[in-house]
């Protein structure tokens, strides 16, 4: 079967990141050999003065394929990872969907989606959750990061939100790579301009620092801009800011 984990508000200033926890236990979901992990989204929520939040209000998500008769552990053990390694003074929150168990998934995509739009509570969350088969749980504070996680675990599903954690280290030539060789070496969607263009296979794009990729239509894509007084380069690699916006 397949699962989403999604945790939130695990952090304080001083702490590791909630994404590095992700990654943490998407790692050690596989060392106990109950399945095979996917990469891990970076889903931004809400930033609002009534909003408790450690720096950028984002949640972490990833997928699993797992065995069903160790989906009891991975539940258990999820809860003591966020016991044991959440920062003092966060909120952390964990929430786990069964995906074939759903049975409304536009519902958990609108609460994600408003989750980035207007303020929610906990009993928003919990009665969602208890409505679809969804695991939810708090684990430290205040727990407000139950919101965060059920939502991430809607916008997963949405297949379209997110930066992936991590980036591509792509080889290339003088900094310059073809889209063909690309896709050869990484498993995307496909190379995305901003506007939503797919770049052709033998277009160049020049690689810069620590090149990020995004969840849309289900897939990581590879995203680019334009270069400024373009030559034979047309396309480069979006920088941070620019993908601030997913």
């Amino acid at each position: 079967m397949k699962v989403l984990i999604c945790i939130d508000d695990t952090d304080n200033l001083e702490s590791r990141g909630t994404g590095e926890l992700a990654e943490n236990l998407a790692a050690e979901v596989q060392s106990r050999s109950w399945g095979r992990c996917e990469f891990v989204t970076r889903h931004q929520l809400l930033v609002h003065p009534d909003v408790p939040y450690t720096s950028h209000n984002s949640s972490m998500c990833f997928a699993a394929d797992i065995d069903e008769h160790h989906l009891p552990a991975l539940v258990a053990r999820a809860e003591a990872f966020l016991v044991e390694e959440s920062a003092p003074g966060s909120d952390p929150g964990l929430a786990i969907a069964v995906l074939e168990r759903l049975s409304d998934a536009a519902a958990l995509i609108d609460f994600g989606q408003r989750a980035k739009q207007v303020v929610l509570n906990k009993q928003d969350a919990y009665d969602l959750a208890a409505a679809h088969g969804i695991h939810l749980s708090e684990h430290g504070g205040t727990g407000h990061g139950v919101i965060g996680a059920l939502a991430g675990i809607g916008l997963r599903i949405s297949g379209n939100d997110g930066r992936i954690k991590g980036w591509l280290d792509i080889p290339n030539r003088d900094g310059v790579a073809k889209v063909a060789d690309i896709l050869t070496r990484f498993d995307l969607g496909g190379v995305r301009t901003m506007n939503g263009e797919l770049l052709a296979e033998d277009d160049l794009v020049a690689v810069g620092e620590k090149p990020k990729t995004v969840f849309l239509a289900g897939k990581p894509y590879l995203m680019v801009s334009p270069v400024p007084d373009a030559g034979t380069v047309r396309w480069q690699t979006s920088s941070r800011r620019e993908l601030k916006q997913y």
